[in-house]
């Protein structure tokens, strides 16, 4: 009996050509998914325009620190906007208004951000000139701790700044001492774009670079990202307060900071998958 439900078989198969593929019983199989894991994006930056409404900060003979900063953010900002919809710009002050340190870092920190940038203006002897980019870090010289403990300084104006910056005192060298020695997570990551920074400022904008530096800055303090604070360069100095005063330089200033920035973003997505 065996023998002739095989003929049989074979008989049927002759006749009927190749088989049909038949599915197997029991429920279909989900689609395999890829394990591979999503890059990082660098979604979201904040662009912090230094000092500001009761705050002017530094000035030379007609131009004011907080109008030329505010200014450079904004082209910055639009910037970025216009050619990285994908990244979401988030400012800490669009116009002449007062924003306390700490809210400054609590904006960014708010909104996740993955970088902070805060632009400002030196002051000094008439004679100095150039760009400097700052990242948190130890002072190494009794120049940079002037550059911190001036910018600092804006919180004499707020409120109980004791309470809020845990008792540190601008006007002592021995808080800027002590607290420059704090250490950032994202100390790597902001030498990076420093340095990208700095470059596109020497290389592409044309200016005298005085290079990338680290002292202790309230604004970067509690950022919990990477964070730099760019001087744009010496409203005391006649020069550069008539360059920085220029609506095109600041675009160019602008344009700097922002192909610093489109290289960071591409070289961190490249490193982490994308």
């Amino acid at each position: 009996m065996r023998n002739i439900v095989t003929l049989c078989l074979l008989g049927l198969l002759c006749f009927s050509g190749a088989p049909a593929a038949v599915a197997p019983e029991g429920p279909t199989p989900r689609p395999v998914l890829s394990t591979k894991p999503q890059g990082y994006r660098l979604r979201t930056v904040v662009l912090d325009a230094g000092h500001g409404g009761k705050d002017r900060g530094c000035a030379g003979v007609k131009a004011r620190e907080a109008d030329v900063a505010l200014k450079i953010i904004l082209a910055l900002g639009r910037q970025i906007e216009d050619s990285m919809p994908g990244v979401k710009v988030v400012y800490t002050r669009k116009t002449d208004v007062f924003v306390e340190l700490a809210d400054r870092a609590g904006i960014a920190n708010k909104h996740n951000a993955d970088l902070f940038i805060s632009v400002h203006c030196n002051a000094a002897a008439p004679g100095a000139y150039g760009t400097e980019v700052w990242t948190m870090g130890p002072h190494k010289t009794d120049a940079n701790l002037s550059v911190a403990k001036r910018e600092n300084a804006v919180i004499l104006q707020e409120d109980n700044y004791k309470e809020r910056y845990n008792g540190f005192d601008p006007t002592s060298p021995q808080s800027h001492i002590l607290f420059s020695l704090y250490q950032s997570a994202h100390i790597v990551n902001s030498i990076r774009f420093a340095q990208k920074v700095d470059k596109q400022f020497r290389t592409t904008v044309k200016r005298t670079s005085r290079g990338v530096k680290q002292a202790g800055f309230l604004v970067l303090w509690k950022s919990t990202m990477p964070a730099v604070l760019i001087e744009s360069g010496f409203l005391t100095n006649r020069q550069e307060e008539a360059y920085l005063n220029d609506k095109t330089n600041q675009s160019y200033m602008a344009s700097g900071i922002f192909r610093a920035f489109r290289d960071y973003k591409n070289e961190l997505e490249a490193m982490n998958g994308e």
